[in-house]
């Protein structure tokens, strides 16, 4: 079995903000050499995610849109990890419900993704450098 390590480097224009990494994971899959196994990827950052879905501006929309009503950024003061100066608080709530990885099949050295499949890098405490960690085993 072979195995494969690389980090990918962000760095989100807004504090919310999702991007697309298929492209990204795909490039890592072609440098790892493997065929049959899997990909683990994950967001090395307690407020940002890696989740799969599809890659449509309306949903992205509606995605932002939901998460700020589950977690409001502001008032600040609303949250007491804020209180140690922080003001991310909502961040790290909005990761907890998007996830932080995703593990997708290699199969025949193709992503074995559904219809409509992509990986996202969600960023919820963005403009600053962030990164992700591809892992890939298999043969």
């Amino acid at each position: 079995m072979k195995s494969y390590r690389k980090e990918l480097w962000f760095d989100a224009p807004e504090r919310m903000h999702f991007t697309n990494i298929t492209p990204d994971v795909r490039n890592c899959l072609s440098e790892s050499g493997i065929s049959e196994g899997f990909i683990l990827v994950n967001a090395m950052h307690i407020t940002a995610s890696v989740f799969i879905n599809d890659d449509e501006s309306g949903l992205h929309h509606d995605y932002k849109k939901w998460l700020e009503h589950l977690a409001p950024h502001e008032p600040v003061s609303g949250y007491r990890h804020n209180d140690t100066g922080e003001d991310n608080a909502d961040a790290h709530m909005k990761r907890q419900v998007m996830g932080r990885e995703v593990v997708v099949a290699v199969t025949g050295g193709t992503l074995d993704f559904g219809p409509w499949e992509q990986i996202f890098y969600g960023e919820f405490d963005g403009r600053r450098k962030k990164r992700v960690l591809v892992k890939i085993i298999g043969d």
